[in-house]
């Protein structure tokens, strides 16, 4: 799913830099450009939301009230206003991984770590997506899915020092958790919305160490990031 890059298509004047745009590192904007950026983001949330990750940028333009010309100068590319669009999801995500870091109790802290992962997935089919593909250029959001992974890593080793999490459990299961829920809330989020409670539950009781026995020969699951989808600028 390739993002094309647009010129302006005349609708409004180049930005000049007057007022800085939030949490972002990036150009400081004056404030008719800011609203418009806000207005753009405010539209992208929904439709990713809603409709996934490859709704027409013209459909964004359109919910906004800006023109396409306007949105491709704030965004150049899909890979550029998906991670800008989520980057307070995943601050928020990488908060609730530090939180249950923070815990006294790792194991009870993970489940439910797992568990809120899995339900922001469930709310929002767009971040679903995000959270299992590679975005090039993320910025923020990359750094905040990099702190997030920092502490999820270590609650992990927390959780088999204390002998409740399987010894051979690495992040990357992690991320096929994440990738099967996606894509059951992709096929039946709407006829079953609470389908992903169960498949959640299942995989909990498979990483405990309880049940721990000898995984199947295959591919490292230091694998897994070459294998994700790589949403192209």
């Amino acid at each position: 799913m390739a993002a094309q890059r647009r010129p302006p298509d005349g609708d409004d004047q180049p930005d000049n830099a007057t007022l800085r745009t939030g949490r972002s590192r990036g150009p400081v904007l004056r404030a008719d450009a800011f609203r418009n950026r806000q207005r753009i983001l405010n539209a992208a949330r929904d439709l990713f939301s809603r409709r996934g990750l490859a709704v027409p940028m013209e459909d964004i333009a359109r919910q906004a009230g800006v023109g396409v010309g306007t949105l491709y100068r704030r965004f150049p590319t899909r890979p550029e206003l998906i991670s800008s669009a989520f980057e307070a999801k995943m601050a928020a995500l990488a908060d609730t991984a530090e939180e249950a870091l923070a815990a006294p109790e790792p194991w009870a802290a993970f489940r439910r770590f797992v568990e809120q992962v899995c339900e922001m997935q469930a709310d929002d089919c767009g971040f679903a997506a995000a959270l299992t593909i590679t975005l090039p250029a993320a910025g923020e959001f990359q750094a905040e899915r990099d702190r997030a992974y920092a502490a999820v890593g270590e609650l992990i080793r927390h959780c088999q020092q204390a002998g409740e999490l399987r010894s051979d459990f690495v992040l990357e299961d992690l991320m096929l958790l994440l990738i099967a829920n996606a894509g059951v809330i992709s096929a039946v989020g709407d006829a079953a919305p609470g389908l992903w409670r169960r498949l959640a539950a299942y995989m909990m009781q498979a990483f405990a160490a309880r049940n721990e026995a000898p995984l199947p020969p295959g591919a490292p699951p230091s694998v897994l990031y070459m294998a994700l989808p790589h949403l192209e600028e």
